[in-house]
């Protein structure tokens, strides 16, 4: 099984304010990552949140929430907490970004049919030829995983077990974009329809 942690506890700090809860045709555009993620084959779905309005907003999709303390850290604490918190019958891990709101359920599900056939890699999607997110890790890189500091991820991993990892190319290219400022949410949404101080962090 896969479980999918939705990391969702940054401070976007680009964005200078809560991203996550901004809205899409009225869904939060970290809703619509839970929902794509909750459509697809994933067995276990975890949210590691800091915002008490993501925590809301995934319970109300029947999700289990967790709280990052040590968000402050980076998101390497994010992952450690998804992992810890996974079901011991996981044979990855896959993580997901909140921000990522074009993701679909059909990508997801590639990924873990691609990681089903190599259970014991790292597989990852091709966007226009680029690297991209989600990333499934195999459950043998968990201690690795549980070691990383800072906002250093798995990417410190993927760059040393290039022989592990498994490519696989998504022809949606927009899939993998990810909205970390405003200029890209007015881009891409139409910002100025948000009531900016609503969505702001607490």
């Amino acid at each position: 099984m896969i479980t999918c942690i939705i990391m969702a506890s940054g401070f976007s700090k680009r964005m200078n304010r809560e991203k996550l809860t901004l809205k899409i045709d009225d869904i939060p555009i970290v809703e619509r990552v839970i929902k794509a993620v909750k459509s697809s084959n994933a067995k276990e779905v975890l949210v590691i949140y800091r915002n008490r309005e993501v925590r809301k907003i995934a319970e109300e999709n029947g999700v289990k929430a967790i709280y990052n303390p040590n968000a402050e850290k980076g998101q390497s604490e994010a992952m450690k907490l998804g992992i810890r918190s996974a079901d011991s019958k996981a044979k990855g891990y896959m993580f997901c970004v909140g921000d990522q709101p074009f993701l679909v359920a059909t990508t997801i599900n590639q990924l873990i049919e691609a990681f089903d056939k190599e259970p014991q890699s790292i597989t990852l999607p091709l966007y226009n030829g680029k690297r991209g997110n989600p990333v499934i890790f195999s459950v043998s890189f968990r201690d690795e995983l549980l070691s990383t500091i800072g906002d250093q991820g798995g990417r410190e991993i993927i760059k040393k077990e290039e022989n592990k990892i498994n490519s696989i190319t998504i022809d949606d290219g927009n899939g993998g974009i990810d909205i970390d400022t405003w200029q890209q949410y007015e881009k891409f949404f139409g910002g100025d329809k948000v009531d900016e101080k609503k969505y702001c962090s607490d």
